[in-house]
């Protein structure tokens, strides 16, 4: 996209005031919001005040600062255009309050750090439940009639947690001056609240604050970003509640379609598809209750949305069949993916298998695992960092998160550039996974481990364990290799199609997407984005550029066929060359 819309220059050259933006899927949420922030910071002429674009991956983050780079350097984009920050909006409390301020509402005698499940410490905070006791990463905060509540999810249920008892872990954590990813909006919150001058200071740096993908904002979000527009701060939403997928959270995508009703906020859409054929865009519009129109034309090569039948044993012969389709309408099988609800399944159907051994063992043989089937090189470096500072006697607090965040902590990137290279190196570093795990791998393992620890301690002052050969038994390693030859030498063949979340997917644009339902998420994506699950399904589809298939259970078809055909899906292999 290059020249902007009606319905997007009168979102970009609009007023310095708070907007809701409700906007379809593929309508260029991107190139609109990056115009946005450089008219925003325009308008504010020499006010020393920066604009900022939040959203909520750093996918997105990396999208909008590359968008904007090029703005920057192909066009005038007015005075002060480096007075823009660009992040997620967890980055931007971090860097804002969090870092600086949060400890003193903690009770900390620290800065305040995060924590991501890898540091041994946290075993003393772990919380109990009904089953057995939860690390406390997976503790859940939310806001309910303005008190806090603390939950966590079991499955796909929600369990509600006592509030003093979870209180009371959250308190002791926050005196050494740790918090996890969902607990630092928690202390944002408290903090904003118990400290009102870093509030008021806040709403003065940022007067004006644009938030992409808006339906993820849950409830604690929420009460931060109701905070700074009681400071005075302009805050514009954009998004698209149809896509709100994050209930557990409370972000259903309710408070961005409320937002735009407030007095003083003006209330804009986007409604053109340039993703998605003509024949998605339908579909999609029959689910949403919309009326969006597509930009792109239909093409010659086989298009639109399918629906096909399988039974579970027949799963494997479902995705072969669903790759050749997309060979044959000469799309991308690298740009396209298989979407499950859950991600037991995604692992089940990718190959994705826990990996054999125990404790830290496990979490490297899982790393090998990554690496050498999969060729997730960030995967793996992710559990080899959180295992290799686990084997340290004292390390420092937060390592783990400043490891994994190179362009926040850059002072770390010589211990984070070590543990890449150990990584990523089968000959001198993890070892290959296809040799033998008990016999082979694991004395390689043990010596390269020491080695390495060696080098830490040397150029790092950071000691390890003293008691490394326990720390590192083989007890649970087969003697068969941890990546069979088979699953290696499928690497040199054509790659397999990816096999994914919904989730993770949400976002992308890719060229066709088999969304493989069971009965009961066929049924809630047909009945329209009233349920969440309902949105999850609306989300699989509106992925999807030129292909869509639906996988629905045999024993269900016959039920759902007549709803099926109503929404607009044609059934594979009927009627299926181009539309």
């Amino acid at each position: 996209m290059t020249q902007a819309s009606a319905e997007q220059l009168q979102i970009i050259g609009a007023p310095l005031t708070p907007m809701s933006v409700i906007a379809c899927a593929g309508s260029g949420k991107t190139f609109t919001a990056v115009r946005r922030l450089a008219e925003i910071r325009r308008q504010l002429g020499n006010h020393r005040g920066r604009a900022a674009l939040l959203s909520f991956s750093n996918v997105a983050v990396d999208t909008f600062r590359q968008e904007y780079q090029m703005l920057v350097q192909n066009a005038s984009v007015g005075s002060g255009p480096s007075r823009v920050e660009i992040d997620t909006l967890d980055g931007f409390i971090t860097a804002n309050v969090l870092r600086p301020h949060a400890y003193r509402t903690m009770g900390a005698r620290q800065a305040a750090f995060l924590v991501t499940g890898g540091e041994s410490f946290l075993n003393g905070f772990k919380f109990n439940t009904d089953t057995y006791p939860r690390e406390i990463t997976k503790m859940q905060a939310g806001i309910d009639d303005g008190q806090f509540f603390f939950h966590y999810a079991d499955n796909d249920n929600t369990r509600t947690l006592n509030t003093a008892y979870a209180s009371g872990i959250i308190n002791r954590l926050g005196q050494i001056g740790a918090y996890t990813h969902n607990l630092g909006r928690y202390w944002c919150h408290r903090t904003l609240a118990a400290q009102p001058a870093i509030l008021r200071a806040l709403a003065r740096r940022y007067p004006h604050i644009l938030i992409d993908e808006a339906q993820d904002i849950g409830t604690v979000h929420q009460a931060i970003i109701e905070q700074l527009v009681g400071a005075g701060c302009q805050v514009s939403l954009i998004g698209d509640p149809n896509q709100g997928i994050y209930e557990f959270a409370g972000a259903n995508g309710s408070f961005l379609t409320r937002y735009g009703q407030r007095a003083g906020v003006s209330n804009l859409g986007l409604t053109r598809n340039y993703r998605s054929v003509p024949a998605i865009v339908d579909l999609a519009n029959r689910l949403s209750i919309r009326a969006d129109t597509a930009d792109r034309c239909a093409p010659r090569t086989t298009h639109g949305a399918f629906f096909v039948s399988y039974r579970n044993a027949d799963r494997e012969n479902l995705i072969t069949s669903f790759q050749a389709a997309v060979a044959a309408a000469e799309l991308d099988p690298g740009r396209s993916a298989v979407l499950c609800r859950g991600r037991d399944m995604a692992d089940r159907l990718a190959g994705n298998e826990g990996a054999p051994g125990q404790g830290t063992v496990k979490g490297l043989a899982q790393a090998a695992i990554l690496r050498d089937r999969n060729k997730d090189y960030l995967g793996a470096f992710k559990l080899v960092t959180a295992c290799i500072l686990s084997l340290l006697a004292d390390p420092p607090q937060g390592l783990v998160a400043r490891l994994v965040q190179p362009a926040r902590y850059p002072d770390d990137r010589p211990l984070r550039r070590l543990i890449w290279a150990f990584t990523r190196n089968a000959d001198s570093g993890l070892p290959d996974s296809a040799l033998t795990a008990d016999t082979q791998w694991h004395p390689l393992l043990l010596e390269r481990i020491r080695a390495l620890l060696t080098t830490v301690e040397r150029d790092h002052e950071l000691a390890g364990v003293g008691n490394l050969g326990q720390k590192l038994a083989r007890r649970g390693l087969p003697s068969a290799p941890l990546v069979t030859a088979a699953d290696l030498t499928a690497n040199d063949e054509p790659p397999r199609i990816r096999v994914d979340t919904v989730h993770q997917a949400k976002g992308e644009s890719l060229d066709a997407v088999l969304y493989l339902a069971n009965k009961e998420h066929a049924a809630a994506l047909l009945a329209g984005v009233n349920t969440e699950v309902g949105r999850i399904g609306y989300v699989a589809v509106t992925r999807a550029r030129n292909l869509l298939w639906l996988g629905v259970p045999a024993n269900a078809l016959e039920e759902l066929r007549p709803t099926l055909l109503a929404r607009g899906f044609q059934e594979a292999g009927v009627g299926a060359q181009g539309r």
